[in-house]
């Protein structure tokens, strides 16, 4: 998987654009879709999604929020204490997921944010803040597919130009079936090995490829 950028900066990227909402929302109390849409018309998000060095580790979380605000019109602030490290608010968790979702995906934050809205990722903050990041990623792409109106399976049989009738046939799978977890009807995560492994062979794709809620392995980590 291609990602964003180099994952040496990630770490960085994450408290920083965390840090940042955390300044916006809690430090001067605007409204966090006020605060997200000033970062994504402002120069500040294509910088950061691109992988500038100078804004993902060059720029604290606070300073990050006083650009923001400079290039939205808003004036800087006199002062703004970055966060505590110690007390993590759902805000910090939200920039800090996004952040680890752009690189993992490279995504805009702007695309990310026409098909799930920063508040239905703030949303997600219990219960996701006390699970692996990846977790979140997982349900993040559910939640993209499902606005795009588009399954997993779909988009492989798709790739593979199949229509659902061929796919049928290959696999041996009926097509009402087909249908079925293509539009949701039914969770292919659930499905019995044997319909899966069909699917899979049919598609010339391993079995957790096919998965809504695909398993991350050891090597997609490092």
């Amino acid at each position: 998987m291609i990602h964003a950028y180099d994952k040496s900066y990630l770490s960085a990227a994450q408290k920083n654009l965390g840090g940042m909402l955390d300044c916006l929302v809690n430090g001067l109390g605007h409204p966090l879709e006020e605060a997200w849409q000033w970062f994504l018309t402002g120069r500040l998000s294509a910088r950061f999604q691109r992988g500038d060095c100078t804004v993902l580790a060059g720029m604290s979380g606070a300073e990050l929020a006083c650009e923001v605000l400079s290039q939205a019109g808003e004036g800087r602030p006199e002062s703004l204490l970055p966060p505590t490290p110690w007390d993590r608010s759902p805000e910090y968790w939200t920039g800090w997921a996004l952040a680890y979702y752009q690189w993992e995906r490279g995504l805009s934050f702007g695309e990310i944010q026409r098909l799930v809205p920063i508040t239905a990722v703030r949303a997600m903050y219990v219960p996701y803040h006390e699970m692996d990041v990846r977790q979140f990623a997982d349900r993040m792409d559910q939640l993209c597919r499902a606005a795009q109106g588009e399954s997993t399976l779909k988009r492989l049989r798709l790739t593979a130009g199949m229509s659902q009738s061929e796919l049928a046939k290959q696999s041996g799978v009926p097509v009402r079936t087909i249908q079925q977890y293509e539009q949701g009807q039914k969770e292919i995560d659930h499905a019995r090995g044997e319909t899966l492994l069909r699917l899979a062979r049919a598609l010339a794709c391993s079995i957790e490829d096919i998965l809504e809620n695909r398993p991350t392995s050891p090597e997609e980590v490092s």
